[in-house]
């Protein structure tokens, strides 16, 4: 009897501390803000970029369609509020472009890749 005691005991308190890691987690306004800038600073390089000629206008097209993707994925995602998960997806692909966009400006050769 008691063994079936001690497993009732056991159950409800990991039952109870459910509510409390089940808690959604709730993004900051200001780091909505800082995603959505980053993304549109991203969109901006990628112009500025092609405009002084260190990138091809094909190498800027792929990049702004790869922009262009996140942006999608962030409208997606905020429909139903960010979880961490999300924001650390947005954030790794703004920064993957970033580096892609920093490698094509430094390949000089004007093709994808």
């Amino acid at each position: 009897m008691r063994k079936f005691m001690l497993s009732i005991v056991v159950a409800s308190t990991a039952f109870a501390a459910v509510p409390a890691t089940a808690q959604t987690w709730r993004l900051q306004p200001t780091v909505r803000r800082e995603i959505q800038a980053d993304i549109n600073q991203l969109q901006r390089r990628i112009d500025r970029a092609q405009q002084r000629g260190t990138v091809s206008n094909r190498e800027a097209t792929g990049l702004r369609r790869q922009a262009r993707s996140v942006q999608q994925m962030y409208n997606r995602y905020g429909r139903n509020g960010f979880s961490r998960s999300e924001v650390a997806q947005l954030e790794s692909q703004v920064n993957r472009i970033r580096q892609e966009l920093r490698l094509e400006r430094r390949d000089w050769d004007n093709r994808r890749g």
